[in-house]
């Protein structure tokens, strides 16, 4: 274009005008006062699990407390979830063969929870922001046939609710993932050790029958001489032999048994396991510690009462604020969102929206009343027993008293052989029985333990 015809052009638009540059930068100033003062507050749960940004990996404990405590000092608002996680001990003793264990199995552990959390994490950060004006350009045609192109600035005065409702939501979804895993991370665990003390059971079964093999061998050998001299019958010998074989086969099944939980163990950590031995005592965990199961169902509540705000919310009028920034200058105005079409069914969809809080409310009591039938039971188990274990151990000492007896009677020929191989053969298996209890109720700590989030730290999510 020639430059005189140029300066037409400037002059008949406007262009360039320093008082067209004075009200478009007027009118971006106003905007972001209108902008400054409608930051909302922040919504728990965004930022508090894992690094100080979204995109940083979930961290350990010195980096999510480090995170948490700077989002305090900020003025943020705090996920009491989040920080009951956190905050959470694990019932294991570190110096424990069940602490070695669980080491193994959390740094072999390969499950999807912790991308999970921190996809929610960056949802979170996104929704944290839906407050912010949407800029984009705008292309229009006019009339005449010609494509002109804008700036658009839409700012939402009022909309209900809904996007304070949208930023509720994902927080709650960040607190659910954030269970989630806590619960992926114990129940691992749990498995985890129930192969592990599957196999301490199994071999300390495999030790007694062991030890009443080695003594059913020197019966059947007593036995066979006195066949062979003819002071008891062969009836009596192939009775023993029975009783050998069974209680060899038994000691072969248990000693099989450990060799499969300790195969299955070895498959989760991947690679060998560690030389342990043993099964301490473990304490159960606190009842002040909300079981995972209600606080999973706390926060399903929280995103089901959200989703309903957010529905209500499109079934209601809103208002926004639009400038559109173009050569000529910045124009503005307000627009009304009629939501959607009205009906006679509209009064019947928002109070069904409003009860859905009463329904939140009842998923969370239903939960929470379920948990406990749940741990009351399985502490119920552990009080049986408990029980059993102690009237076993009085009835295996009495047994064993008697057996003691009858082999001094034995000895001096007031006794038959195969009486004493009776005896001794029940005395044998209430030890084996005897054994195994205080590894099933270890079994039983443990599910109560992974059922309130106490395997783990809360410091190792």
């Amino acid at each position: 274009m020639p430059l005189a015809d140029r300066r037409r052009h400037v002059q008949k638009t406007g262009a360039g005008k320093p008082g067209t540059r004075l009200r478009a930068a007027a009118g971006l100033g106003l905007i972001c006062a209108v902008l400054a003062a409608c930051q909302p507050l922040s919504v728990p749960g965004v930022g508090m699990f894992g690094g100080s940004r979204p995109s940083d990996p979930a961290g350990m404990a010195g980096e999510m407390g480090q995170s948490a405590n700077a989002a305090a000092a900020r003025g943020e608002a705090r996920s009491v979830v989040i920080d009951d996680l956190i905050t959470r001990k694990s019932v294991l003793s570190p110096a424990s063969p069940y602490a070695q264990v669980a080491e193994a199995v959390l740094t072999a552990n390969k499950g999807p929870a912790a991308a999970e959390l921190r996809v929610a994490r960056l949802k979170a950060e996104a929704k944290s922001k839906n407050w912010l004006p949407r800029i984009g350009p705008s292309v229009d045609l006019t009339s005449l046939g010609k494509v002109v192109a804008s700036l658009l600035v839409e700012q939402v005065l009022f909309d209900n609710g809904k996007r304070k409702a949208e930023r509720e939501f994902a927080a709650a979804d960040v607190e659910l993932a954030a269970v989630s895993l806590s619960s992926e991370m114990n129940t691992r665990v749990q498995e985890g050790l129930v192969h592990y003390v599957t196999a301490q059971r199994a071999t300390a079964q495999a030790s007694v029958a062991q030890a009443a093999v080695g003594r059913l061998q020197d019966y059947r050998r007593i036995m066979t001489l006195r066949v062979e001299g003819g002071l008891s019958d062969e009836s009596d010998a192939r009775v023993i032999r029975q009783k050998l074989a069974e209680m060899e086969a038994t000691a072969s099944a248990d000693r099989e048994s450990a060799e499969g939980a300790m195969a299955e163990l070895s498959a989760m950590i991947g690679g060998a396991v560690p030389m342990l031995s043993g099964a301490t005592d473990l304490l159960l965990p606190e009842a002040t510690s909300e079981p995972l199961s209600v606080l999973r169902a706390d926060g399903e509540a929280r995103q089901l009462v959200a989703e309903a705000r957010m529905q209500r919310a499109d079934n209601l009028p809103g208002l926004s604020a639009d400038a559109t920034i173009a050569k000529g200058g910045v124009t503005g105005g307000l627009r009304a969102r009629l939501g959607n079409a009205l009906g006679f069914d509209t009064s019947a969809k928002l109070q069904a929206l409003e009860a859905t809080e009463e329904v939140a409310a009842q998923r969370k009591i239903s939960a929470r009343d379920d948990a406990q039938r749940s741990l009351v039971g399985l502490e119920r188990d552990i009080q049986t027993l408990k029980a059993r274990q102690a009237d076993g151990g009085t009835v295996l000492r009495q047994t064993k008293e008697t057996l003691s007896l009858f082999t001094e009677q034995y000895k001096v020929g007031r006794r038959p052989l195969m009486e004493l191989v009776s005896l001794f053969e029940t005395t044998a298996r209430l030890e084996r029985d005897q054994a195994a209890i205080r590894y099933d109720i270890a079994l039983l700590h443990l599910r109560i333990s992974r059922d309130r989030g106490m395997l783990v730290d809360g410091a190792r999510m």
